[in-house]
């Protein structure tokens, strides 16, 4: 069992969780820590931030999932989650890393295929990120606590 989130993860949650809310449809929400269970056997995945429309049916997937890693669970993130989002069909998948190899990275994934997703950009923390369309906005991940 993982121990629940810091407050710098949190905090990170937070900032992301309230630049979207500026750009997203009303009829959309943003959802911390909501169950999504995958198609294809991937089971139950529990994502830091989920968007996509309220009125979602179970066979709807999220526009974007965004994780940020803990050190405990970086691995899971980076690989298992990043293959199940990809297999499932999420357009996007953020992953805030401020473990990855001692250096904080932003890093979007997209144009899921065969499992897979291409790196759309790569930042370091402290650098801005620039999320495509439907968001259409930019991530100043210098806003994100070091903690």
């Amino acid at each position: 069992m993982e121990p629940p989130p810091d407050s710098a993860h949190n905090d990170t949650v937070g900032e992301l969780q309230r630049l979207l809310y500026t750009v997203i449809p009303r009829d959309w929400g943003i959802y911390q820590a909501l169950e999504l269970t995958l198609p294809g056997g991937h089971g139950l995945f529990v994502p830091d931030v989920s968007v996509g429309p309220k009125a979602r049916r179970t066979k709807d997937v999220p526009r974007l999932v965004a994780e940020v890693t803990s050190w405990c669970g970086a691995h899971h993130d980076r690989v298992e989650k990043l293959h199940a989002y990809a297999t499932t069909g999420v357009p996007l998948y953020l992953l805030l890393d401020p473990w990855h190899s001692g250096k904080r990275t932003a890093t979007l994934y997209g144009e899921p295929e065969g499992g897979s997703y291409r790196v759309l950009e790569m930042v370091k923390y402290g650098d801005e990120l620039r999320l495509p369309a439907p968001f259409d906005v930019t991530v100043d991940t210098a806003l994100f606590p070091v903690g």
